[in-house]
């Protein structure tokens, strides 16, 4: 598990969490509306949208697929567990991704634009020195 605490527009994220859960089956129109946010259950690790105005728009599969404007939050959980992430609003589209993410998810995450190439090489140096230390101690 690999802690996550990085800013990322709401954009992003949403197709973080398209691309983890729903990209092979949702709807062509869904995956570029970036009003389109999937929602799932609970306990089949649950998504859900915090926003000012929110409509149900259809149910596929295990994902409710919803129309949403002013985005306030996301709570991310992915069905394993092992990653669990939320997105909160800062300043319009602009907001804070924080938790903790699966190799699995990180790839998601990066090829989404949540993560950065300046994101991912900080968090390599980090380990790379931490495990340096391990060995001089």
């Amino acid at each position: 598990m690999v802690a996550i605490d990085t800013p990322a527009s709401v954009e992003s994220f949403r197709r973080f969490i398209i691309s983890s859960t729903c990209k092979s089956y949702a709807p062509r129109s869904y995956l570029e509306d970036s009003e389109v946010f999937a929602e799932r259950e609970d306990s089949l690790g649950a998504i859900y949208v915090e926003a000012a105005d929110k409509v149900t728009l259809k149910k596929i599969r295990d994902i409710t697929f919803v129309n949403a404007r002013d985005i306030l939050g996301i709570i991310y959980n992915s069905k394993s567990g092992n990653t669990s992430l939320k997105w909160r609003q800062l300043k319009r589209n602009h907001g804070k991704v924080t938790g903790e993410a699966s190799a699995n998810s990180l790839t998601n995450l990066a090829e989404s634009g949540v993560l950065t190439l300046d994101w991912v090489e900080s968090y390599l140096k980090k380990k790379s020195e931490e495990k340096a230390n391990e060995v001089t101690n």
